[in-house]
């Protein structure tokens, strides 16, 4: 039985209330009990320590990552939360070191990580469009939120040794979030879910 980390990263902030990523927090843990996982959750906001995180990064098969995008970057207490999370990490499970050696230090960067063999997936949530993201002209200039702002969580994740499964993207869900939209999303979500991670349980 394979055991999955949550992490809602949906910050209670100013004018968010992080109600989005709580449900779609609750629609990850759902299905993925329903279907055999093992599941632990932490949610950003609360309390927590460094080192009891760590174990529940040692614990995981796989680690999803839910985040909001506050101003083209992940909230600041889930920046707040990884920062001290990986550095207790250090030689504890999380990463060694950078990968070099000291003979030859122009090569080997970022293969000092502890989780080879560990799965990792990012979802998103964001006032913008998706078009922003894809049409010509637009904010974003044609690059997906993978490629663009979501590079350097990807690079973090790939350094600590995690191997990516496809993300999900949620968008308009401040001018156009409809009851109908939201709905849409659950259904689509879920059988991304069902494609990336449930089904592929079945062939490890």
């Amino acid at each position: 039985m394979e055991n999955i980390f949550i992490i809602n990263g949906g910050q209670t902030f100013a004018h968010s209330g992080g109600l989005f990523n709580n449900s779609l927090t609750q629609w990850s843990q759902e299905t993925l009990i329903e279907n055999g996982f093992n599941v632990r959750i932490t949610n950003i906001n609360a309390d927590y320590d460094a080192n009891i995180e760590v174990e529940n990064f040692k614990w995981a098969d796989i680690i999803i990552y839910h985040t909001p995008i506050w101003w083209f970057q992940v909230p600041n207490r889930l920046k707040k939360y990884i920062d001290e999370v990986f550095t207790a990490g250090h030689n504890n499970g999380i990463y060694a070191s950078d990968g070099r050696s000291r003979s030859n230090p122009d090569i080997n960067y970022g293969t000092g990580g502890l989780m080879q063999g560990k799965r990792y997936m990012v979802t998103s949530s964001w006032n913008a469009p998706q078009t922003a993201f894809t049409l010509a002209g637009e904010f974003f200039d044609q690059h997906s939120v993978d490629e663009g702002v979501l590079f350097g969580f990807h690079k973090m994740n790939q350094f600590a040794g995690l191997t990516r499964i496809d993300g999900f993207h949620f968008h308009d869900l401040e001018k156009n979030a409809t009851a109908v939209r939201i709905e849409n999303y659950r259904v689509s979500y879920i059988e991304h879910l069902s494609k990336q991670i449930i089904n592929q349980k079945q062939l490890v």
